[in-house]
């Protein structure tokens, strides 16, 4: 029979311990992560050899642009802060401080829809994909979506789909009328689910307001947001992980919009500069701006081909820049306030801007 080993509290095999695992110390952990980026960034900088602008130099250049508005859209009674097409290139939807939603008729300037919101500053409006629906919020800090239909009332076919708790921003539906995407002055970003009204993934991570989204147009499962804490930041809508953040603006930003091949974006900010991030390069890589421009920037897009970059500015101007060589060749006048915001058709043949002056003026190429 095998002897049973009996082992006290003071046998040495009793009191004997794991040893301890080497402790790394919290500081040197910091350091190795700050050489490390550092390296990183000096690796960046031996690749950046040149400008955007001197690589494009042998390019011709963009002949100046006066486009004239041909189209003034005339019915709000206050502030228009937002505007989106149709993928129909022929309808838009616009939104304004007077509590209202308008759903017009670019060709004839008639006004289809006229649906009146619970609060005033209705701040963000968008089209659906379809074009049978529009969503829009504001200060209420809810994203509603009414369907559009010849026999009933717009208004009558309503539903709250998203809540935050506070102003809503900016919204877009998600490439498609079931999801809708979501941005706020309580510094969050969210994907909504349109027919049950559920929260599908938050996005936390920016310190001050988010002010604008825009997804991006070759990647559907990420987004860029621009905010009040001076950032611009990329997400990934299926787990909410912010996974690039983007720095070099001195003030708010305030739109931001992807480059139509979705490999970089623009953004447009209150110290008067729009400036042109690669997503690749994980940096900024021009900027648009002169010595004499010193009024914020409300909006920003691309033209279809992203060789021209329009603002609107606080100075009721419309400046178009070359994205390659960072000249200024055009200025839009006609507004009589700032441009509040402003969008290029899905075809490319038409740039719209809303205003402070209650107009919408649609400029055809």
């Amino acid at each position: 029979m095998a002897a049973t080993m009996r082992i006290d509290a003071t046998s040495p095999v009793a009191s004997r311990s794991p040893s301890p695992m080497p402790s790394m110390d919290i500081e040197s952990l910091h350091g190795e992560i700050e050489n490390l980026r550092r390296k990183l960034e000096d690796e960046k900088r031996k690749h950046n050899d040149l400008t955007l602008n001197k690589m494009a130099e042998k390019l011709d250049n963009v002949p100046p642009i006066a486009w004239k508005p041909r189209r003034i859209l005339k019915g709000h009674q206050s502030k228009v802060l937002c505007v989106d097409w149709s993928q129909d290139k022929r309808h838009l939807v616009s939104s304004s401080q007077d509590g209202k939603l308008i759903v017009w008729d670019g060709f004839s300037t008639n006004k289809e829809y006229a649906i009146s919101m619970p609060t005033t500053w209705v701040m963000t409006c968008a089209y659906a994909p379809s074009g049978s629906m529009i969503c829009a919020g504001g200060l209420d800090n809810k994203c509603s979506v009414f369907t559009l239909s010849q026999d009933e009332d717009a208004s009558q076919r309503k539903k709250t789909v998203a809540t935050h708790t506070s102003y809503l921003s900016g919204c877009t539906f998600a490439h498609s009328d079931q999801q809708i995407l979501t941005a706020s002055g309580d510094c969050t970003c969210a994907l909504w689910d349109v027919e049950s009204a559920q929260i599908i993934q938050s996005f936390h991570g920016h310190e001050r307001d988010v002010m604008a989204i825009d997804l991006c147009p070759s990647e559907a499962a990420t987004f860029v947001s621009g905010s009040s804490d001076q950032t611009a930041r990329i997400w990934d809508l299926r787990n909410g992980d912010c996974v690039q953040q983007f720095e070099g603006h001195a003030a708010d930003i305030n739109s931001v919009r992807y480059y139509p091949s979705g490999e970089a974006f623009a953004t447009g900010s209150d110290d008067g500069s729009c400036r042109l991030f690669d997503v690749r390069a994980e940096r900024e890589i021009a900027a648009y701006g002169k010595d004499g421009l010193l009024f914020g920037v409300n909006a920003v897009d691309f033209s279809i081909s992203g060789r021209l970059l329009f603002g609107g500015y606080n100075d009721y101007s419309v400046n178009i820049w070359d994205t390659l060589k960072c000249d200024r060749v055009g200025i839009l006048y006609g507004h009589e306030n700032r441009v509040s915001h402003l969008r290029v058709s899905p075809d490319g043949t038409a740039l719209c801007t809303a205003s402070w002056d209650q107009t919408i003026r649609v400029r055809p190429r």
